[in-house]
């Protein structure tokens, strides 16, 4: 089964019609998730799947910017690139977006996210910044990515602006009984080293 979210515009109209003429959600039909709403977030925000991000994977409209960022994160995690996209600002959108999440989803299995800061982005406000450290496998190896992401507000609809990205090093290995860096709450013996 397909879930159907209404996206209104096309994508050359994101680009050249004023920010007022959106609204979130657009027409576009997308691949159910793999995961069950009563399964637990991918975001990690300790709610299941159906009250956490998966209203704003439908086109429920995120009250912070913080809601936004981590259902962004559960998008990267289910393969949801119409979200993705959707939910970037349209003065940021580039007609390469498409196939470089495709090429960036074929290859990185996201794990684990950890929020560290967030500077506004408040119900009340226009803007705001989140900052996290996502960790990622790509080709057997562990990775981490720190970002600052910013946010903006229109239209009572929080997008995705920009962000500065640098990469850290891969997470410390764990000994075999201690708990496994991609935060699964295994120990490392029965999750990451049996791969």
């Amino acid at each position: 089964m397909v879930a159907s979210v209404e996206f209104r515009l096309s994508t050359t109209q994101w680009q050249t019609e004023r920010i007022a003429q959106y609204h979130l959600p657009m027409i576009r039909q997308f691949e159910p998730t793999p995961l069950g709403s009563d399964r637990p977030c991918p975001c990690g925000g300790g709610k299941p799947y159906g009250s956490c991000c998966e209203p704003l994977h439908l086109g429920g409209a995120a009250a912070t910017a913080e809601n936004l960022m981590r259902s962004r994160y559960s998008a990267f995690c289910l393969g949801q690139i119409e979200y993705l996209l959707a939910t970037r600002h349209p003065d940021q959108r580039q007609p390469n977006d498409r196939a470089d999440l495709m090429r960036t989803l074929s290859r990185t299995k996201w794990v684990r996210l950890q929020i560290l800061a967030t500077r506004r982005g408040t119900t009340e406000d226009d803007s705001g910044q989140v900052e996290f450290v996502a960790t990622y496998e790509e080709g057997g190896a562990a990775g981490q990515l720190h970002e600052r992401s910013d946010f903006v507000k229109e239209n009572g609809r929080w997008f995705y602006h920009s962000g500065q990205t640098e990469k850290l090093p891969p997470p410390p290995k764990p000994g075999r009984n201690e708990a496994c860096w991609c935060g699964s709450g295994k120990k490392y013996k029965k999750c990451h080293l049996r791969r």
